[in-house]
């Protein structure tokens, strides 16, 4: 099921589904991860949003990332991920856009169920967050 969510504190929804869906996810604010990106950003000389950058965070943070298997490459979409993982939190990267999944809903600003995830992050421990 999607969930119409916007955690950005001025309701923009442009460039930062990297920062929402971690703060989705992990229940901290849009604000701390935006800082904790920049952070991670600023030590690896990279932007904050790219795939290295806020993969190293979230390694940090105890997630693992995972990848979809190859079977229907452009058939497994985020709604067919939910269907799949009733329970859990995950952060699913399309290669583009990122989307956070918490208990089989997709959550994000967009309905963005037909987007086609290529890797998930999920965390080692439950996140009591949120």
């Amino acid at each position: 099921m999607y969930i119409q969510r916007n955690n950005n504190p001025l309701r923009k929804t442009v460039g930062d589904c990297v920062i929402r869906s971690i703060s989705t996810v992990t229940g901290l604010s849009w604000n701390e991860v935006f800082t904790s990106l920049m952070v991670e950003g600023y030590t690896l000389k990279d932007m904050p949003n790219s795939n290295y950058v806020w993969g190293e965070l979230l390694r940090k943070w105890g997630f693992e990332r995972r990848i979809i298997p190859n079977t229907c490459p452009r058939c497994y979409t985020v709604r067919e991920f939910c269907r799949d993982h009733p329970e859990g939190r995950f952060i699913l990267a399309t290669g583009t856009h990122a989307v956070a999944v918490i208990d089989g809903d997709y959550i994000d600003t967009w309905d963005s169920g037909d987007q086609v995830p290529v890797y998930y992050w999920e965390p080692k421990e439950v996140i009591d967050a949120v």
